[in-house]
């Protein structure tokens, strides 16, 4: 068996290993994501969803393509790895997978927006105390 450094990118997770902590994240994954879907343009959004949304799976407004919405969610899915700040809003939207309408769409766009505005975010392990990461 041969040494093969340290770890730095693994199945689209960049991994950063510091004397102080070691951090997972997808900036790079997120940022593919964007491009796929025409989105590395839009305007960041604060929140992960808009407060008090209500969605329901019998809505009335137009049908959108059911493969796109899958392929942008799925997405999202691996995205969660490694930014749980996202989970809630990647499941209700997971809810909507056989039947997308207009409205659930527009919310995937919105968390689009919004890891767009944390591309840098991710999971930090710190080095605590005298011991070892």
């Amino acid at each position: 068996m041969s040494n093969l450094s340290a770890l730095s990118y693994y199945l689209g997770i960049e991994v950063r290993q510091g004397t102080e902590a070691l951090t997972l994240d997808q900036s790079m994954y997120a940022s593919k994501l964007l491009e796929r879907n025409d989105m590395a343009k839009c305007k960041p959004c604060v929140t992960p969803m808009e407060e008090r949304l209500k969605l329901t799976k019998a809505s009335t407004m137009v049908k959108v393509d059911a493969t796109l919405y899958r392929s942008i969610v799925d997405g999202l899915r691996y995205l969660v790895h490694t930014r749980p700040d996202i989970a809630l809003a990647v499941g209700y939207i997971s809810c909507f997978m056989e039947d997308p309408r207009e409205d659930h769409r527009a919310m995937v766009k919105w968390l689009l927006c919004y890891v767009k505005g944390t591309m840098d975010q991710g999971i930090v392990f710190p080095k605590i105390g005298g011991s070892r990461l």
